[in-house]
């Protein structure tokens, strides 16, 4: 198949880049912005990041290059340079459940709230049994009082509250209808379980899957962590060729 048949969306945090202790510790290699811009360029425009992270924070992450993104699971996206979606105003009763998981969460050591404006995810990688348990009940007692328009998305060590609608599957799915993502083959590349749902439509709809790390998965492929992912990618941007299907299986 020809470098545009393709479309590719990527997940960042486990999938780009190691997970680190801490959302703003993440270190991005030198190498990786400019590399995927390369490969954007070699695939005819249609790369995107499909991520839990803020637009803003994939940016300031791979500066100075601007990807297409889908930011918080797809409440907001940018698209060739224009953005829709991710307006905290619009949310007011998730802001007020911000308030209320700051306040209930102050006195647990090692327990980490990171407000995304439009969502807000709880972190306990840091915390001791005891306060990542009372975390994981703070978070969903939260979510049950905000009703059925949002919903808790659990990850590895972390537990989201976001749009009921926002998901990374919806988010692909909405690209592939558009220029220049439109008539091509999805491949997704993730590492958690908000990738293994969006693997799911991604298969229905004939795209190839890959699964970052251990552990069961829908996905038909494997790689072994995001080192052998930026090994892939940047050998893809520097013309080797690209054959997501011959990638080991899962």
């Amino acid at each position: 198949m020809t470098d545009t048949a393709y479309a590719l969306f990527l997940d960042f945090d486990g999938t780009l880049v190691e997970i680190a202790p801490r959302p703003d510790g993440v270190a991005v290699p030198p190498s990786l912005p400019a590399g995927l811009a390369r490969l954007r360029t070699r695939l005819g425009g249609a790369l995107a990041l499909v991520t839990g992270r803020p637009i803003a924070t994939i940016d300031g992450f791979l500066t100075p290059e601007r990807f297409d993104v889908a930011g918080l699971h797809g409440v907001e996206q940018r698209l060739g340079g224009r953005v829709v979606g991710g307006d905290p105003a619009a949310h007011p009763t998730l802001r007020a459940g911000v308030a209320t998981l700051q306040r209930e969460t102050a006195d647990l050591d090692g327990v980490l709230i990171e407000d995304k404006g439009c969502s807000v995810a709880v972190h306990w990688r840091l915390a001791a049994e005891d306060a990542a348990a009372r975390a994981q009940e703070i978070v969903a007692a939260v979510a049950g009082t905000l009703g059925e328009v949002y919903r808790l998305q659990q990850g590895k060590a972390v537990a989201e509250i976001l749009p009921a609608s926002a998901t990374k599957g919806h988010a692909i799915r909405g690209f592939l209808r558009e220029t220049p993502y439109s008539g091509r083959r999805a491949v997704f590349i993730g590492d958690d379980l908000t990738d293994e749902k969006a693997f799911v439509p991604v298969n229905e709809d004939g795209g190839i899957t890959v699964r970052v790390g251990p552990g069961e998965t829908v996905a038909r492929h494997r790689l072994a962590d995001p080192a052998a992912v930026r090994a892939l990618l940047l050998g893809w941007a520097e013309g080797g060729a690209i054959d997501p299907g011959s990638l080991p299986p899962a």
